[in-house]
């Protein structure tokens, strides 16, 4: 018998996120996942009168294919996958990778023309498709998350069911907020950061491309960001694990940067020019998430926390900048991991990981 979260998340999934509708066509791209959630979405997206095409992928399979990447097979497979996504209305991916480090041992140079290649593919999907992306819990993802395999699917379930469309008009006026915001200004410890987002669009995240969701984003002015950032919040980049990330900006480009991985740090910020300005800026509340896991999915909505994302900007939030790395880099906020203070130009909008204004309060922990 199917566990019964499973359709309802299934609807979460085509009547919110993707809002499936008759002669839609819907991609359904799952890695490491169950067969019970293909099915609920295949029923789901018909019963909506959707055409739902699925492909299953294995991650170990992924990683062979990826130790060589040969150029010829990279331009076939960009070439193949862009010509499918855009036969596609939407897509909707389910990620259940039982080893987050599969991809530890591929080489960093690899991973990158990897990424750039299949660049064209990702852009299109996010330009011209109705997506959305989500996790699958396991029990590796239960152990990351320092929990027992039951606790963490019901965890699961918790946060990516949770009422965004309730919580949406505290983030319509939080995106208010920060579209008549010059200046934002990030104190904490080891953290002392300026820079502009003004005539940047806020862009609103409640379930529409993220399950689970939670946050508002925006992008800084290219070259406006200065200063020193510490994050507190452990990380998973291209299979590889950075503790204690820290950078310091001058005018918008990170001229110096520290880690566990110095090495593997400078490769990834080298990638290219813009690896090494910020695409995104963005303020984290699902305060159904309050702990790290090295899922950023789920740890760039923890509540009380902002994420600062060197790399590709999106489209909807763009500042200008390109690059084939989009790295959410995840600060929290609150009391017990060292507080801090974000301010609007001379407002305190958020302090230990709360928010000030009195119709932002949705937003924030209800204890």
């Amino acid at each position: 018998m199917m566990d019964p979260r499973i359709p309802q998340l299934a609807g979460q999934l085509v009547n919110h996120s993707t809002q499936l509708e008759k002669g839609d066509r819907v991609l359904i791209d799952l890695y490491d996942a169950p067969v019970e959630i293909a099915v609920a979405l295949v029923r789901t997206a018909r019963k909506a009168g959707a055409l739902p095409f699925v492909k299953l992928n294995d991650s170990r399979i992924a990683r062979e294919l990826s130790l060589e990447a040969e150029s010829a097979r990279l331009e076939i497979a960009s070439s193949l996958g862009l010509e499918e996504m855009k036969t596609m209305s939407a897509y909707i991916a389910v990620r259940g990778s039982h080893n987050i480090s599969e991809l530890s041992d591929v080489p960093a140079d690899i991973l990158n023309r990897i990424m750039k290649a299949m660049r064209p593919v990702l852009d299109h999907r996010v330009r011209h498709t109705r997506w959305v992306v989500l996790r699958w819990p396991n029990p590796a993802m239960a152990q990351q998350a320092g929990m027992s395999s039951e606790a963490f699917e019901a965890f699961f379930f918790r946060v990516c069911l949770l009422d965004y469309a309730g919580l949406t008009p505290a983030m319509n006026a939080l995106a208010e907020r920060m579209n008549a915001t010059d200046q934002v200004h990030i104190k904490g410890p080891g953290s002392d950061l300026r820079f502009s987002i003004r005539d940047i669009p806020a862009i609103v995240c409640n379930g529409n491309h993220n399950i689970p969701d939670g946050e508002v984003f925006t992008a800084p002015v290219k070259d406006s960001v200065e200063g020193v950032i510490q994050f507190n919040t452990p990380t998973i980049y291209q299979g590889a694990g950075f503790d204690s990330v820290r950078l310091t900006f001058k005018n918008g480009r990170i001229a110096d940067a520290s880690s566990n991985q110095p090495a593997r740090l400078q490769s990834i910020l080298d990638s290219d020019e813009g690896a090494r300005y910020v695409g995104e800026f963005a303020l984290g509340f699902n305060n159904e998430i309050l702990e790290p896991m090295r899922d950023i999915l789920f740890d760039e909505k923890i509540g009380g926390s902002f994420h600062f994302t060197p790399g590709q900007a999106y489209e909807e939030a763009d500042n200008g900048n390109r690059s084939q790395v989009h790295w959410d880099l995840v600060c929290i906020q609150r009391p017990d991991y060292g507080g801090g203070e974000i301010w609007f130009d001379d407002t305190l909008i958020r302090k230990d990981g709360r928010f000030l204004p009195a119709e932002l309060e949705p937003l924030n922990p209800k204890t």
